[in-house]
């Protein structure tokens, strides 16, 4: 069997178009699962996942949760607000206080950049990036391109329009990143302030008016603004970005042109996308959030491989 390179999932950069390939049909059969009136199968019964959280989350969180409840897995959760790290704890030293405890996989969201990185360069079963700081969110972009391909059969050649908050944005450098290798043509907007000087570096392209991004593109993904992670005042107010930079209905009737609408979540509604884009028909948000519970069993599937258990235990159920 054709399996994942590595024993770890930390970002979509080294992914290989085969790697990619090989998530999005195990993700197709395991939406067939879900798709059963009993969705749970064996896949992931007699191991232990723990969910290990330093920022806070609720789709991400929930989605792995529940991926991991369908595969029969055992779950314990982490959550460093409650936790000894509030008395100065390592990193470390609380992820090898949990492998004591006998767990086959990480799932991990931190708030510095690389901090899963570290984590799996330092212990032997897989970990999987939930997010780390402003870095990558790989789950999150390949739900995003597996959505994509579900409504208009391909991406290679299609144009994404990622709009918003780029800088602070893991979202949106995972997208890059994936969406390059499987063909798709990109461009960013927003605010000047809100784009990273590197970022043509990447092989995309910039625009600053969101008019002619929505009259380029295919798709739109629409990022929120994260004030949580701003340091200082990079436009004068959410209205004034919400004049300029928010999409709503009759933003894409003037347009007159059909577009599929993105959103990774949670959505400021009234700030970057109205309720009645958000909303309407053109909106695949809500798939977006189905698809990330078969995207991210799939993830968790091919990575149990690398466990010396998944010998006697893990099998596709019927």
């Amino acid at each position: 069997m054709i399996n994942l390179k590595s024993k770890d999932l930390l970002g979509t950069k080294d992914l290989s178009l085969e790697e990619i390939n090989l998530i999005f049909e195990t993700t197709k059969k395991f939406k067939e699962v879900l798709a059963r009136p009993i969705k749970k199968v064996p896949t992931l019964r007699h191991l232990t996942v723990a969910n290990i959280f330093f920022e806070n989350s609720t789709r991400t969180k929930l989605s792995f949760e529940l991926a991991q409840k369908r595969l029969s897995a055992d779950i314990i959760n982490f959550s460093s607000s409650v936790s000894s790290v509030k008395k100065g704890e390592s990193l470390l030293d609380t992820i090898n206080n949990i492998l004591v405890m006998k767990v086959d996989m990480i799932v991990m969201r931190h708030p510095n950049p690389g901090a899963p990185h570290f984590v799996g360069n330092n212990i032997k079963i897989p970990v999987i990036n939930a997010g780390d700081g402003t870095n990558e969110h790989p789950t999150q972009a390949l739900l995003d391109s597996y959505s994509i391909i579900e409504k208009l059969g391909e991406i290679k050649n299609k144009k994404i329009a990622i709009i918003g908050d780029i800088s602070h944005s893991r979202v949106a450098i995972s997208n890059i990143h994936l969406l390059r290798r499987l063909g798709a043509k990109i461009m960013l907007c927003g605010p000047s302030t809100l784009i990273p000087k590197y970022i043509n570096e990447m092989g995309v392209l910039v625009k600053n008016d969101i008019r002619e991004a929505l009259e380029w593109c295919d798709v739109a993904n629409i990022l929120r603004i994260q004030i949580e992670r701003q340091n200082e005042k990079y436009f004068p107010s959410l209205r004034e970005y919400s004049q300029y930079f928010g999409i709503n209905k009759k933003l894409l009737d003037s347009i007159n042109k059909d577009i599929i609408i993105m959103h990774p979540g949670p959505i400021n509604r009234g700030v970057e996308i109205s309720s009645d884009v958000a909303d309407s028909s053109k909106s695949i948000i809500l798939d977006q959030v189905e698809n990330g519970v078969a995207v991210r069993m799939a993830v968790m599937y091919l990575l149990s491989f690398y466990n010396p258990k998944w010998f006697f235990f893990i099998y596709l159920g019927q």
